[in-house]
């Protein structure tokens, strides 16, 4: 079977990137998704993507995804390669479509779906979609947005974009996967909401072996709590967030300000009975 052959499109499309809200780019892409496809259902997943930083928009894609409607097609265009020699690609995987850049955005999400198809695109089938003339500088208007929108609309399938790929020659994933040892698990700061809560790349299946969990990260250390309200309101917690990954707060404050932690700070959870 060809790759995404067996992917029947919802029409509904996700956006995620580092545009942020300031100019008119993210209102271009929908348009030009529009323009091609007016019934789409445009969904922003999130433009608030530390900039350059594809590990973040691969770890918040792979954990979004699957409270959207099968066939859904995900465009994430966080691209400080935009214009070179970079591949751009296309994952089936779940039963749904992801365009990003081949940066290592999408690493995180094939590592936990090992039967995921990939294809690189190439001009010819970009040219097929009447896709030729583009910008140096605005792939995301010029190629992922009239692609998502054909494959949502299912005017066109995912291998008739490119060639097809081994999901493991694409590229590698900026930040590695946490080390799992017996007696702990080390892990990184990914990403911080906008309450300033820490998130990590630590999923809560990894320490929940642990009887007595501590969170490690810089000199402190934190006991793992249920919810927010668990503690008094200034103090410090760790917990497990509604997307079940490790995360670290401060009640009713920025834990990010007060421990002055940001994005790749080392985290360890340790079990304190061994």
């Amino acid at each position: 079977m060809s790759p995404g052959a067996s992917v029947a499109p919802s029409g509904v499309i996700t956006i995620t990137t580092d545009f942020g809200h300031q100019g008119p780019f993210v209102g271009v892409m929908k348009g030009r998704i529009l323009g091609r496809f007016p019934g789409a259902r445009l969904i922003d997943l999130t433009h608030e993507i530390l900039v350059h930083w594809p590990a973040e928009a691969g770890f918040w894609l792979t954990r979004a995804f699957p409270y959207f409607p099968a066939g859904t097609v995900h465009v994430a265009v966080v691209d400080p390669g935009v214009g070179t020699a970079r591949d751009i690609v296309a994952v089936s995987a779940a039963g749904h479509l992801f365009l990003a850049p081949d940066n290592g955005l999408l690493a995180p999400l094939l590592a936990r779906h090992r039967d995921a198809e990939a294809v690189r695109l190439r001009p010819q089938g970009l040219a097929r979609l009447g896709i030729a003339r583009v910008s140096a500088t605005f792939h995301g208007r010029d190629i992922f947005a009239p692609v998502a929108a054909e494959l949502a609309a299912g005017h066109c399938r995912m291998h008739e974009l490119g060639e097809p790929a081994a999901p493991d020659s694409l590229a590698p994933a900026w930040v590695d996967e946490p080390a799992v040892e017996s007696a702990s698990v080390s892990g990184v700061v990914i990403t911080i909401d906008h309450f300033g809560n820490l998130i990590t790349n630590i999923d809560a299946v990894l320490i929940e072996r642990f009887r007595l969990p501590l969170v490690h990260a810089g000199p402190h250390a934190f006991a793992l709590r249920r919810t927010y309200g668990d503690t008094e309101p200034g103090q410090y917690l760790a917990l497990i967030n509604s997307f079940g990954v490790l995360e670290i707060a401060r009640a009713e404050h920025s834990a990010a300000e007060g421990l002055g932690l940001g994005r790749g700070a080392p985290v360890t959870v340790r079990d304190r009975t061994q």
